[in-house]
């Protein structure tokens, strides 16, 4: 329905009957209204009859509201739509290359109720900068973000007293104490991540970023902006990217990957930064 928009019951039973979960037989009217309902209570989205044409179509579809970062909601269809596609392509799976995703299924869901129950979370992480384990980490979770395949966690560190943000797959024996918490009323999840390019959040303030780059590479960020602040104008031969972004590293990283694509006209020190980043990674060829 929300690639072809309204449709009927013998559309619907159609689809069904060509699908992998239909294998051929007719949709029973008991089963459209059990699972009718089941969408409605999985993934909020209500599909309406319109008695005057005899069709279905989904009331309030999020794809219907512009915004700048996908919901939940959608994140749900999307990949349930995705498991759907690929049920149904089983027998070319040989011809399928999919990307590796460290595992946080086992961690993912005591984190997710430990949000929802307002309860602190105990456990033993693993950072790549260091050879040993940080054990007994306590975390008051406040939200959860997928970012380049990998889920994180942000949260106040009680021992520390300061916000803090864990990827999950470092993540080993958590565990759900018996403290309760209240997520502060001036902390907004929304805002948290607002300015950063991925995971990174630094006390500093947003600068705004401007990126010059050929119409090529312009096609690649217009496909998939670098962040949901991005706004383009585009000239003859060239486009002009802003940002309002804070100049974390992982930022810096995804300057530098994209190579000389894209220069940086402004700010001054993210030209600098930059550029001595630069300087350092050639000096190892150079030796």
């Amino acid at each position: 329905m929300r690639r072809s928009g309204r449709m009927t019951r013998s559309e619907i039973n159609r689809r069904w009957k060509d699908s992998s979960v239909g294998k051929g037989t007719d949709m029973q009217r008991r089963t459209f209204y059990n699972y009718r309902a089941a969408v409605l209570d999985l993934f909020g989205v209500e599909i309406v009859y319109d008695s005057s044409t005899g069709e279905y179509y989904i009331e309030n579809d999020p794809n219907s509201a512009s915004r700048g970062s996908e919901t939940v909601t959608d994140w749900l269809l999307n990949s349930a739509a995705m498991s759907g596609m690929l049920s149904d392509a089983r027998s070319i799976s040989d011809r399928i290359f999919l990307e590796q995703v460290p595992s946080a299924r086992h961690n993912l869901s005591p984190i997710i109720e430990a949000i929802k129950s307002e309860r602190a979370i105990r456990f033993t992480y693993h950072p790549f900068s260091r050879s040993r384990p940080t054990k007994g980490i306590v975390l008051e979770p406040y939200l959860l973000k997928l970012f380049r395949q990998r889920w994180y966690v942000a949260g106040r560190n009680v021992g520390e007293g300061k916000l803090k943000t864990y990827a999950l797959d470092r993540i080993t024996e958590p565990e759900l104490t018996g403290d309760n918490f209240t997520m502060p009323p001036d902390f907004d999840p929304n805002e948290y991540f607002r300015y950063s390019f991925g995971i990174v959040v630094d006390s500093s303030e947003p600068r705004r970023v401007i990126l010059r780059t050929d119409s090529r590479q312009a096609k690649y960020l217009r496909a998939l902006p670098l962040h949901p602040s991005q706004q383009e104008m585009i000239h003859d031969d060239f486009s002009i990217f802003t940002y309002n972004l804070l100049l974390t590293p992982d930022f810096l990283r995804e300057l530098m990957s994209l190579g000389p694509d894209v220069t940086v006209l402004a700010p001054p020190e993210l030209r600098t930064m930059l550029a001595a980043r630069l300087r350092e990674t050639l000096a190892l060829y150079d030796q």
